[in-house]
């Protein structure tokens, strides 16, 4: 595509510039406009199209080229070819200067940052009057002149066009070039770039330059054409028209500048006969293009006209097999002590560990265990608290991702983060180059299948079994997929040591053997493999060593065998231990046959990644009913799919005979399902008393106080903290108060997710037996909760989930002793 389009770059700029030829000179002024237009463009569609980051202030760099060609030709009679480079360089070194604070800042924030550097610069020219001339401008800008002949409008079109067609081919050979791959890559996913050993800021800093020097020349040329520049030929509505040249045309495509400024440039010129109306409908087409082609005009095009080469990777074993003994085998990798703390919480305490090369580490434990905190900890993504982290005893940089990584650290994600706009073989090549991008000029090497970056990308891609296109993009790919090419990339890193977060998340059973076969491929090449995830049978199956973490302890350390009998271990998983609840009797009313909660083959996922797979289960009025599996079966995906918190969802959900399936959230709980979400989630700048309140919205004013007066005469803890912010209430305090705004609302029934989570052990007893009298008293429940036992103990029938699916039921009684609960949690 990119020499098809670089052809057609040309004929168009050859077009234009016959057609300028025999058009008058409003019309060769148009025509240079627009090709001074498609400059800006093409240096913004390096930064917003490659590197993803919004400005709304490079009408700033615009005005800076202006006055920098103005000042040196008029003031100082410089040579308007020598002025020309130098307004892209003071142009470049402000985009240098801006991105130091543009970059520590996301979103809206980096837009703000922007739009300010633009005021600054009309600003400073309109005060500066004794170079720039104030508000009244420079006139008389001397126009250029080339080989004894000053260019008119005419000649600085021309120049412009031949600069677009040269830079359209400089922009190609960015694009497919390492730094132009490596600035999509932190464009589509930061994290997942930062790991692979990229390092954002230089990134994204040589995108502001090179867009803040393109935008400085296309200024020098608008003065020359425009032989006068004040602070008002700058406006911020330019830099607006900056920015829609490139979302019109098309992000990161190469003939969307020219695209798009022939829209903004030409557009209102057609539209001259509507008079005062003209922008009026110009603003409403544009709209209607951002609609119809929210991918811009040739993304459109593209995407439509895209046809995906077939081809499949190539094996290469003897070159992957060199290029991942090509760094060294690592002999361990030691945690020390390792802890880190968020606000008042201590996710990792004192953690120690050690792993070694030619084994899988597995790291196991329930929700809220502080796992992935680990892995991130290790990958630098956090700074730890305390402790050390040594491979091979040397300590890895502290919360830098990017130096971790090209240390030979390597990971995949919970949640995959490919490079979805990026092919899946563009996936790989990139992270082959370990974070080191070389020159920006070459083009990748590897578009070529001959080569050797070429035959081991195909290699590391056939090594983990992906079968698919390799020039696929890695968006479009099926889940099993993209956690083959995610292993792929992390392997492309040449790692020591490899640290994947729920692989298996997703797979059915004969790929998770598949993948387990994988691992112990790894595993024998001598590479360090470090494993958080939630099928116990692929981890009991194929680990080396366990280590058990619980609320951010180390509990164990150990074989499979010795993890699976540990007391310890037991009692973190399910629930075993001393706590024992008082049963309420008698019950305020027996179990009713009316059903409140009927859940028919209800299936769902997040995006590619399945979760929940025709899921069977039923509420009775008054039950008490526990839904149980390891972490990431999908309870809480229920729950959420049963508010209305997660869609779409297939399959039935009925409340009280009604069909709510289709409800939106606010309906559902209007229907009378309230929700009490993990991690409790008060609003923590109110009161206890306006939480309560807030629960209690469905109904009149006077019902709802009285509502919250019976609830704080229920729960006394909460009558003396009616008056507290939620925010500062204990965790326990907390989930008391959760489980009050859920009740305040009458409903028909409570979705109680994970209570205990993060509590100590005392306070959960207590709050289990307020559970247990709320059950004798009539509530109907559904409940999720880490404690297994301790949940059926009170629960009058259970379900045990796996892998999205129901594999047991029955009463609490009976499960509390079925081997199919162990199973569940413990392989």
């Amino acid at each position: 595509m990119s020499r098809r389009g670089l052809t057609l770059v040309i004929g168009l700029c050859a077009l234009a510039a016959v057609a300028s030829w025999f058009g008058n000179g409003y019309q060769q002024y148009v025509i240079a406009l627009v090709a001074i237009t498609a400059i800006v463009g093409i240096g913004l569609n390096v930064l917003l199209g490659l590197a993803g980051q919004l400005s709304l202030g490079h009408v700033g760099f615009y005005a800076i080229g202006a006055y920098t060609s103005a000042i040196l030709t008029l003031r100082f009679a410089w040579s308007f070819w020598l002025a020309l480079p130098l307004a892209g360089v003071f142009a470049a070194l402000a985009g240098a200067l801006l991105a130091v604070p543009a970059l520590r800042v996301r979103g809206p924030y980096l837009a703000m940052v922007t739009i300010a550097f633009g005021f600054v610069v009309e600003q400073s020219a309109a005060e500066m009057k004794g170079l720039t001339g104030g508000w009244n401008g420079i006139m008389d800008i001397p126009r250029p002149v080339l080989l004894g002949v000053t260019l008119n409008e005419f000649g600085l079109g021309v120049l412009s066009l031949a600069l677009v067609a040269l830079l359209s081919l400089l922009f190609a050979r960015l694009r497919d070039s390492t730094w132009g791959l490596a600035m999509r890559a932190t464009r589509d996913a930061e994290v997942a770039s930062q790991s692979i050993g990229l390092n954002l800021v230089a990134i994204r800093t040589v995108a502001f330059v090179a867009s803040a020097f393109l935008a400085g020349i296309a200024g020098a040329l608008f003065a020359a054409l425009s032989n006068f520049i004040s602070p008002e030929s700058f406006p911020f509505f330019q830099s607006i028209s900056f920015l829609l040249v490139v979302l019109i045309g098309g992000a990161g495509t190469l003939l969307g500048p020219l695209a798009g400024a022939v829209v903004v440039v030409l557009l209102p010129e057609m539209l001259a006969f509507l008079a005062e109306y003209r922008l009026l409908f110009f603003g409403a087409l544009l709209l209607l293009v951002l609609w119809l082609a929210p991918e811009g005009i040739v993304g459109a095009i593209e995407r439509r006209l895209r046809r995906t080469d077939a081809r499949a990777a190539r094996p290469a074993e003897r070159e992957v097999g060199a290029w991942l003994a090509g760094r060294g085998a690592a002999q361990s990798l030691e945690v020390e002590g390792l802890g880190i703390a968020f606000g008042g919480t201590r996710a990792v305490r004192e953690v120690a560990l050690t792993a070694r090369a030619g084994e899988v580490t597995s790291i196991i434990g329930p929700n809220g265990a502080g796992k992935t905190t680990l892995l991130n900890l290790i990958g630098g993504f956090y700074r730890p608290d305390q402790g050390a982290i040594r491979l091979d005893g040397a300590a890895l940089p502290a919360g830098v991702v990017w130096r971790v990584a090209r240390s030979g650290v390597a990971r995949t994600f919970q949640t995959t983060q490919l490079f979805p706009r990026m092919t899946v073989l563009e996936n790989v090549l990139i992270a082959l180059r370990q974070g080191r991008l070389g020159g920006v000029g070459p083009a990748l090497a590897g578009r070529s299948r001959d080569d050797h970056a070429g035959r081991l990308a195909e290699g590391l891609l056939a090594f983990v079994g992906y079968a698919g296109p390799i020039e696929r993009l890695a968006g479009a790919l099926p889940h099993v997929d993209r956690r083959l090419v995610e292993i792929a990339r992390a392997l492309a890193m040449q790692p020591r040591v490899l640290m994947l977060d729920e692989p298996a998340a997703g797979l059915d059973d004969d790929d998770t053997t598949r993948l387990a076969a994988l691992l112990q491929r790894i595993r024998s090449m001598g590479i360090v493999v470090m494993l958080i995830e939630h099928d116990m049978d692929l981890v009991m199956g194929i680990s080396d060593q366990i280590v058990v973490l619980d609320a951010g302890r180390r509990i164990i350390a150990g074989t499979p065998g010795a993890v699976r009998v540990d007391p310890g271990v037991r009692a973190a998983y399910l629930g075993e231990g001393s706590l024992a609840i008082e049963r309420a009797s008698p019950r305020a009313s027996a179990p009713a046959a009316e059903t409140v909660l009927s859940v028919s083959n209800v299936t769902a996922s997040y995006g590619n990644l399945p979760v929940l797979a025709g899921i069977d289960l039923e509420v009775r009025r008054g039950e008490l009913v526990a839904l149980l599996g390891a972490n990431g079966a999908g309870k809480s995906t229920l729950m959420r799919a049963i508010a209305g918190l997660h869609r779409p969802v297939q399959g039935r959900v009925l409340l009280l005979g009604r069909e709510i399936g289709l409800f939106r959230a606010h309906q559902i709980a209007r229907a009378g399902v309230t929700l009490v979400p993990e991690g409790r989630q008060v609003f923590p700048e109110l009161t206890v008393v306006e939480n309560i309140l807030l629960g209690a919205l469905a109904l009149d004013r006077r019902s709802a106080l009285a509502e919250v007066e019976r609830l704080i005469a229920r729960f006394p803890l909460l009558g003396r903290l009616r008056n507290q912010r939620a925010g500062l209430l204990s965790g326990g305090e907390q989930q008391i108060l959760a489980l009050a705004r859920g009740l305040a609302a009458r409903p028909s029934i409570v979705l109680l997710d994970e209570p205990s989570l993060g509590l100590a052990p005392a306070i959960v007893g207590g709050l289990y037996q307020v559970l247990e009298e709320l059950r004798a008293e009539g509530t109907t429940i559904l409940l999720v909760d880490q404690m297994a036992r301790l949940a059926l103990s009170i629960a009058d029938r259970a379900y045990v989930i796996r892998s999205g699916q129901v594999v047991q039921q029955g009463s609490g009684e009976a499960l509390r002793h079925d081997a199919a609960l162990e199973k569940a949690y413990l392989g």
